[in-house]
């Protein structure tokens, strides 16, 4: 099945994309290959950039204490296990601190790097980072795998606190929701949103076997789903014809 996921807020697109990044971070830097570490340091700077807006930490700082809030709601309910409500309290309590205790903006300490920032300047020029731009690069390129591995793991210590409660945010968003089996009239459905209750996020998973792409929008009050499938010329048209997919709403 592929997943699709659609944000409903800005704050929650946000995540999913410093999400994507911490994950292709996490894939690059035990690998051992020099661009390969190239491309891990792209993504550092690129998380750098996703995370040095305004209201950052104090958004995620918010959830994170709104989530505690509605967590602690639950103490005394005989249905609900006390050592596992407080074991992921405690994880909340954790990235919180982290955070809170963190100067600044998410990943300030590189900037004071000189030699991560002298690259950061060139890696957005095409080519920019050639060796005779920047010497220093290209030797530590050469330095051994296992020296870049340790740089790496380093650097991105500085981004551990953010990268730990965007995921733990989004896993439990995530376990908020129902997933449901859902058929698309003519490659077209649409549903309007309860009120009352805010959704943040649409889980959408189809089976590859149908070959169609959906292509989602909404709003806090209802949303669409219209197939489409990428024909000859490829550009995606209309599928017409009904389709089923899984869907799940997040809250």
């Amino acid at each position: 099945m592929i997943l699709y996921e659609y944000p409903f807020n800005e704050r929650i697109r946000t995540y999913l994309r410093l999400e994507q990044l911490f994950k292709r971070l996490a894939l690059l830097v035990p690998r051992e290959h020099a661009l390969d570490h190239h491309f891990a340091i792209q993504t550092l700077f690129e998380i750098m950039d996703v995370a040095s807006r305004a209201d950052m930490k104090s958004d995620v700082l918010k959830d994170l204490d709104r989530q505690k809030q509605s967590l602690a709601a639950y103490r005394g309910n005989p249905a609900i296990s006390e050592d596992a409500l407080d074991a992921v309290i405690g994880q909340l309590d954790t990235c919180f601190s982290r955070i809170a205790e963190t100067p600044g903006k998410p990943g300030h300490a590189l900037t004071e790097n000189d030699w991560l920032m002298a690259i950061r300047s060139r890696i957005g020029i095409p080519g920019g980072t050639c060796e005779f731009d920047l010497p220093a690069y290209s030797h530590w390129q050469h330095a051994p795998s296992e020296q870049r591995q340790a740089d790496l793991s380093h650097w991105s210590q500085a981004l551990s606190p953010l990268a730990d409660a965007v995921l733990l945010l989004l896993k439990m968003m995530r376990d908020t929701g129902t997933p449901q089996k859902v058929v698309a009239v003519g490659g077209q459905y649409q549903q309007n949103l309860p009120q009352g209750r805010s959704f943040q996020l649409l889980r959408l998973r189809i089976d590859p076997q149908y070959d169609l792409v959906p292509e989602i929008s909404g709003n806090r009050l209802m949303f669409s789903v219209r197939l489409m499938r990428l024909g000859d010329d490829q550009r995606l048209h209309p599928a017409g014809e009904d389709g089923s997919f899984e869907l799940t709403l997040c809250a």
